[in-house]
């Protein structure tokens, strides 16, 4: 269950009815509204202004919300790095001290681990990852927990833009009827293939600029909404026109990915023999976050035009 904030309404007599501004301040500070996700309620600030979250804090600054504490993982986006400089690292998993520090008047996170604790400290959300699948979708879902509507339809309206000139640009570049595929490479040798909604560029990729999966990405990893460890031997299977791969390799000790490269298999994919092959930073790539994707947007434009011109086409 979803936690709860109780409102306490103070009683008042008929003779003291006046408003003062320091009266107005408290009602709108202290106004909540209902939160309804998956069948359960929340009831949250209607304008909170002070934010934890655990992973949420690039949908929540595409609205311009007032993050204050955010999980360790979120400091590792350069996109974020001035917005950040302020904001509390509440840990990864969540300290609830520090989130006690960090005062907030809402807590937003993925999983409802520690969500009784949590929701002692102030109104908890709990947003299931894939809770939604499209930039749209999830900026307008932020925009309404956040109290920000209006600066969630300018977001969307300058994504769908931007979307568009991307659109736009690749025109005549790749050809109709060419796919596209999102994969993985990690370091301990496993790789994977990827869909629309999980990370990896697939929101940029397939939603906003419209480009085509393959068959079996469509039916086996869009579709399902899942992802899928590939074994090499079907590889082939899933191959596409154009191959994305992002090399996970933190500790920058790994080969994987070069023995892979130098495999029958992978010199025998039509992606390699015709210089469409792109590997990723996996630091930029895997974030889904609205202000990310916007970003994957230009830079998987502008790679595809670069690599057609150095492939003279």
């Amino acid at each position: 269950m979803l936690g709860i904030i109780l409102v306490l309404g103070a009683c008042s007599d008929n003779s003291k009815t006046e408003s003062t501004p320091e009266n107005e301040v408290e009602s709108e500070t202290s106004a909540t509204k209902m939160f309804e996700l998956n069948g359960s309620e929340v009831e949250i600030p209607t304008n909170p202004e002070r934010i934890v979250t655990d992973i949420y804090a690039g949908e929540f600054f595409s609205v311009g919300a007032n993050v204050v504490g955010a999980g360790s993982w979120s400091f590792g986006n350069p996109l974020f790095e001035e917005q950040l400089a302020e904001v509390t690292d509440i840990g990864d998993p969540v300290n609830l001290e520090t989130v006690l520090e960090a005062e907030p008047d809402l807590i937003v996170v993925m999983s409802d681990e520690n969500l009784e604790e949590l929701s002692a400290i102030a109104p908890t959300v709990v947003i299931p990852y894939n809770t939604t699948t499209t930039t749209q979708d999830t900026v307008a879902m932020f925009g309404e927990i956040a109290g920000r509507e209006e600066e969630a339809e300018e977001f969307i309206a300058e994504f769908e833009e931007k979307a568009a000139q991307g659109r736009q640009e690749l025109e005549g570049i790749i050809e109709e009827g060419a796919t596209v595929g999102l994969y993985e490479m990690t370091d301990k040798g496993a790789f994977w293939v990827f869909g629309d909604a999980g990370g990896r560029g697939g929101q940029a990729l397939y939603n906003a600029l419209g480009l085509e999966a393959p068959e079996t990405i469509q039916s086996d990893i869009i579709e399902t909404g899942e992802v899928k460890e590939l074994s090499m031997e079907v590889v082939p299977d899933y191959a596409a026109d154009y191959m994305f791969i992002t090399d996970y390799n933190p500790e920058g000790t790994s080969d994987s990915l070069d023995q892979f490269t130098d495999s029958a298999i992978w010199k025998d994919l039509d992606a390699v023999a015709n210089n469409r092959v792109f590997v990723n930073d996996f630091d930029t790539f895997y974030p889904y976050n609205p202000i990310s994707v916007s970003h994957q947007i230009d830079l998987f434009v502008e790679m595809i035009k670069e690599r057609a011109a150095e492939n003279g086409e």
